[in-house]
């Protein structure tokens, strides 16, 4: 077995060094070879500095990386301003004649408002799913009432509106329909 020794120096340690501090002074290096001002290839002039930089050092703006090139381009989209001064008949850029957009057309709209239909009466409901509601709801909220103004309330009367509110609670799933209608898309609520 070839175990290493820990008091010699690793061979490969001084290498990694090596190339670490030369990417660090790569990275800090003023001239790197995607700015503009840099002459293609990376190679500076004889003078030893790059054509146009000044002699302060500047932070690197949006112009220094720009990897796509688009830094110089013009907006391919006309401005807002643009835009409402070709639709007012200004001279913009926009070729005259008809934009295509999204809301291009005509809403067909008869005027007339919503009116939502009358929702059945409650005389009509059964009675004992009204009782089966009053319960479901209204358990709660006499508990809540009870907490609240009335401390001092007997453990039966407690218990009584917790059972209230239990029995009505399964009645009302027990009446939900068990079978899917065919015909119904689940469009209406």
């Amino acid at each position: 077995m070839n175990r290493h020794d820990p008091d010699q120096p690793d061979p490969g340690a001084s290498q990694d060094d090596a190339v670490w501090l030369d990417l660090v002074a790569r990275l800090e290096s003023d001239t790197v070879a995607t700015r503009p001002e840099t002459p293609a290839g990376g190679q500076l002039p004889p003078s030893g500095k790059a054509s146009g930089t000044p002699e302060t050092r500047q932070p690197p703006s949006f112009q220094d990386f720009d990897p796509l090139g688009l830094a110089g381009m013009p907006p391919a989209e006309l401005s807002a301003a643009e835009r409402q001064a070709a639709a007012a008949g200004g001279t913009g850029a926009e070729p005259a004649g008809p934009s295509e957009g999204p809301r291009d057309y005509e809403v067909d709209d008869d005027g007339g408002e919503f009116v939502p239909e009358e929702p059945p009466s409650l005389a009509g409901t059964d009675p004992l799913t009204m009782l089966a509601w009053l319960g479901a709801v209204g358990g709660p909220v006499a508990l809540l009432l009870s907490a609240m103004f009335w401390r001092s309330a007997p453990l039966l009367a407690i218990v009584g509106i917790v059972a209230v509110f239990v029995l009505a609670t399964v009645y009302l799933i027990m009446k939900l329909p068990q079978e899917k209608n065919g015909d119904d898309d689940g469009a209406r609520v």
